[in-house]
Parts: C-alpha cells; sequence; structure tokens
C-alpha cells in the first residue's frame, strides 16, 4: 500500500477510529486500526468487537493494499505533525512507512488477517434523520443511564417509533428523560437497545455532522451511515423498564420558574448538601414562597428562595440536587415547570410549552 493525504483530513478519521479500538489483551490485533487503500478512497476501520466504524477518505493511492497499524500510535504521530500538509504512508515488510517533508518513520504492524470484520448491514429498510436530531435526541438522555449496572437495559438509550416520532429514553431507576423527535418515515422496527457507552461514540462521530444518518437494523445490531462514515452498533437484549405507568396522571402542586434561576440556586444549594447530594424543595403556594433548602453538619446550611408561579397544595420533598440538574441542558425554553403528585411520586421537570421533553426524578427517603 503506497498513498498521499492531507494530514489534516487524515488525522481527523484516525482520531475518530482510534476512539473505538479495543484494548483487548488475547486479540492484540483489536488495538489497531486496519488502514485499506483502493480507487483513491483510503477506507480506515477500528472495532472493538461491539462497536465497529469505517471511515472512508479521499487520498492518492499510488499502490493499492492494506495493513493494520497501532491506533494510539499512528493517531498520536500524525496529529503531532501540525506543521505538515501532506503526508505518505508507505507499507514495507511489516512496517508502515510515514513521511513528509520533514519527517520519516517506520511504525511497526499488526498482522491484517486477524483483523475482525465489521457487520454490514443491508439497507433494505433503512429509514433516515438528520444528525443533529439523533446526537440531540442521545444527549438530551443519554445522562440519566445507569453506569456499569447489573442490568443491562438500564445501562442502555431506548429509541423507539410511536406514532410520528422517535422516542429516545434513558433511566437509571432514579430518574427518567423522554425526548420525541418528529421524522418524516417512520422507522419498521418497534424499540433498539443502544449501550450507553456506544450512544457516547455516536454523539462524538456525527456531533459536527450536517448530514441525513441513515440507520438500519438488523439482529442483534445497528448500523449508523453517513456519506464517508459506518457505524455499527451492538444492540442490547432486554426489556426496557415500561416507564410510562409511573408517569403521574395527575398533579396536586405546580411551580413555573425562569430555568437560569432555578439552575443558579441549585448551583448554590449545591455548596451546602450532604453526602447524598440532598436538598429539600417547598412549595408555600398560599404564602407565594418555592424555597431550596440544603443542610450539612460539617459545612452549614441554606436557605434559598425562588421566585415562582406557583398552584396547588403546599409540599416538602427531598431530591437529589444532581439528578434535578442533569436535565436543563435538555430544555431549550427560558420557563421551567415542577410538578408534584405527593411527597412519595415523582417530580415531572417539562420545558414550558415545549411537549417534546420530559423528565422524572424520584424523591429520596427523608433522613
Amino acid at each position: 500500500m503506497k498513498i498521499e493525504s492531507i494530514r489534516e483530513s487524515l488525522g481527523e478519521a484516525l482520531l475518530k477510529a482510534e476512539k473505538i479500538s479495543g484494548r483487548n489483551t488475547t486479540l492484540p490485533v483489536l488495538s489497531g486500526l486496519y488502514l485499506s487503500a483502493h480507487k483513491n478512497t483510503l477506507s480506515i476501520k477500528a472495532t472493538n468487537l461491539d462497536l465497529g466504524i469505517s471511515i472512508n477518505l479521499p487520498v492518492k493511492v499510488l499502490e493499492p493494499g492494506n495493513v493494520v497499524v497501532p491506533a494510539h500510535i499512528i493517531s498520536s504521530f500524525i496529529s503531532s505533525l501540525s506543521q505538515e500538509r501532506i503526508v505518505s504512508l508507505n507499507t514495507k515488510d511489516q512496517t508502515l512507512e510515514v513521511k513528509t517533508l520533514k519527517t520519516k518513520t517506520n511504525i511497526k504492524t499488526l498482522p491484517s488477517e486477524e483483523f475482525p470484520l465489521i457487520p454490514e448491514i443491508g439497507d433494505n429498510e433503512e429509514f433516515s434523520l438528520p444528525a443533529r436530531d439523533l446526537v440531540f435526541g442521545i444527549r438530551s438522555v443519554i445522562y440519566a443511564s445507569a453506569v456499569g449496572s447489573v442490568k443491562p437495559e438500564l445501562s442502555s438509550i431506548s429509541i423507539s417509533s410511536i406514532g410520528d416520532d422517535l422516542v429516545f429514553a434513558a433511566t437509571d431507576s432514579f430518574r427518567l428523560a423522554e425526548k420525541r423527535i418528529k421524522i418524516k418515515k417512520p422507522p419498521y422496527f418497534k424499540q433498539i437497545l443502544v449501550p450507553q457507552k456506544n450512544a457516547a461514540e455516536i454523539i462524538r462521530i456525527f456531533d459536527q455532522s450536517n448530514e441525513e444518518i441513515k440507520i438500519a437494523i438488523e439482529e442483534h445490531q445497528a448500523a449508523f451511515r453517513s456519506s464517508n462514515v459506518y457505524l455499527t452498533s451492538r444492540i442490547i437484549e432486554g426489556v426496557f423498564p415500561n416507564y410510562k405507568q409511573i408517569i403521574p396522571k395527575k398533579t396536586t402542586s405546580s411551580a413555573t420558574i425562569l430555568k437560569q434561576d432555578l439552575i443558579t440556586s441549585l448551583k448554590t444549594s449545591a455548596i451546602f448538601s450532604d453526602s447524598f447530594n440532598q436538598l429539600t424543595i417547598k412549595l408555600m403556594p398560599k404564602a407565594k414562597r418555592f424555597e431550596i433548602e440544603t443542610k450539612n453538619n460539617t459545612a452549614g446550611e441554606n436557605i434559598n428562595s425562588v421566585e415562582a408561579a406557583l398552584d396547588g397544595e403546599d409540599i416538602s420533598i427531598n431530591v437529589n440536587h444532581r439528578f434535578l440538574a442533569d436535565c436543563f441542558q435538555s430544555i431549550a425554553t427560558d420557563s421551567v415547570s415542577l410538578e408534584f403528585s405527593g411527597q412519595a411520586k415523582p417530580i415531572m421537570v417539562k420545558g414550558v410549552g415545549d411537549t417534546s421533553f420530559l423528565y422524572l426524578v424520584m424523591p429520596m427517603n427523608r433522613s
């Protein structure tokens, strides 16, 4: 294999792929990137057996061929050549020669025949949506999924088709986030569960894209395809919690607050929260008071009053301040509503006038 490429484009593609390469001691080839050159295209592949990526990059192909090189080494080295514009790659025996005007480097290669195939999913029933919608949908809920849960379905992002909406949801059993994105053509599948770590990579890979992303599903695998990137992810086998049954049917109290006022108040209150991140929200509609109270035996205590439009019954409820604050990144409106249905029911958080996002936070036991 012998190619010439623009360094900046090559470096960006290698960096994207390198993050997906594996760290498998029993299969060292997973730590490599598979480079294949043909028809003025360089295909860069990486996989950790859970997630796979193939990136096509236009280059000048002088000799077709393929090679597997350590991902971190080739990516870091190309990125370090910040003053170079053109870089050439040339395979010689068991090494890859990297040359520019100022440098010549040999990188030891890995056995390409051991590199695993990345699943190819057919496009017979694929559907598409803008990359920004896919990224926004996942980003709006991913923080609510569990990290390292023994229940894989809680460490996943649910993507389901309901009417004209693609519905993204995540829960760690302490809070739940749901985001609805309008789509032109509903997909044929009802629901898939994408592992949280893989969902984070989908955000990273397509975050800056303005393209349409084509999505295809097969048993155990989902594929996400743009003009030059093909990404496959394992699908979790399991049943996502039926969260509709825990959404309160009616509310007894509510507060409408400027989002930034609530964020500022929560930051102040968090300074005095205890080791459980606990704070107490107090609604007193008749007294026209909305208060956030935190206590810490070491640091002290704080009571913060926030201007709010209140309705319903008085209520005092304990919540994890971090769980409550996490959702505001997903709310685009200036005002938010907090709806309460009693001491043991979850708090519902919504953007005022925005029905596409719903967030539930479970109350904490009183201590």
